[in-house]
């Protein structure tokens, strides 16, 4: 279901019937009518009321922040599931809601951004990841040691501590340059891994838990293109995990 499209739809049809009915209708429905007797239709009086509102949340969804919900933990830690985000959807340029043209360029990502983009294989499903490699970059990954290495440079890396008691997975520091940020490394398993040279208008994405991300690592994510950018996540409004997570309610996204 494209909400996106359902709400340009309703929006449109609510200020059609408001605006129709101004135009060609509501005049002679007060004719010989006391001006406080006079009632519009009861579909008037949906698209009245409704269409300020529709409009609303159509602008501020389309072209400011939109919400959306963390349904697995492939961002982990830095996103948990259960935590709820906006995305800023005007950090990287505005663009019209349903079609996704760009009419308004502003910024590009960085590496080390977290953003929603939409899936190359199925455009309806919205993925979150770390931007890792930039249009022109070469990206080599060595899935047994988990060393990152972008344009012939290793990605420097810090075991900190076990992770939540688990004798394999540790929490990692990785200095991406202008980002740092905490990772999940799970130095049992091994995940896909090899050389990717991305594309000029493409990005590289990975999930901060690295061996368990379905990402740009994989058939049917690869680099993804510019057009399907939605935004750069900036801040979780709400955490829920059988009850509010209090602690991660209003934290920054970095």
């Amino acid at each position: 279901m494209d909400f996106a499209l359902i709400l340009v739809v309703v929006t449109f049809f609510a200020g059609f019937i408001w605006a129709i009915d101004g135009l060609f209708f509501k005049r002679n429905r007060l004719v010989g009518v006391e001006k406080g007797d006079a009632r519009d239709p009861i579909l008037v009086e949906y698209a009245k009321s409704f269409f300020p509102i529709l409009l609303l949340v159509l602008v501020l969804r389309s072209f400011l922040f939109e919400p959306f919900r963390i349904p697995s933990g492939s961002m982990m830690p830095t996103l948990v599931a259960g935590d709820f985000i906006f995305v800023n959807k005007f950090a990287y340029g505005l663009r019209l809601p349903v079609v996704n043209a760009k009419i308004l360029e502003i910024g590009r990502p960085e590496r080390g951004d977290v953003l929603v983009f939409k899936l190359p294989s199925d455009p309806s499903t919205n993925y979150i990841k770390r931007v890792i490699g930039l249009p022109g970059d070469i990206v080599v990954y060595d899935s047994r040691d988990k060393q990152l290495n972008i344009n012939g440079s290793d990605i420097v890396l810090e075991v900190i501590e076990p992770y939540q008691r688990d004798g394999s997975i540790y929490l990692v520091h990785e200095d991406l340059g202008e980002v740092e940020h905490l990772m999940l490394h799970n130095f049992g398993r091994l995940s896909p891994g090899g050389t990717y040279v991305v594309p000029e208008g493409h990005y590289f994405m990975m999930g901060d838990n690295r061996d368990n991300s379905r990402d740009s690592r994989f058939p049917g994510v690869s680099f993804i293109p510019e057009n399907r950018l939605v935004g750069k996540a900036v801040r979780i409004w709400m955490s829920w995990q059988g009850g509010p997570v209090w602690d991660r309610i209003g934290k920054g996204i970095h």
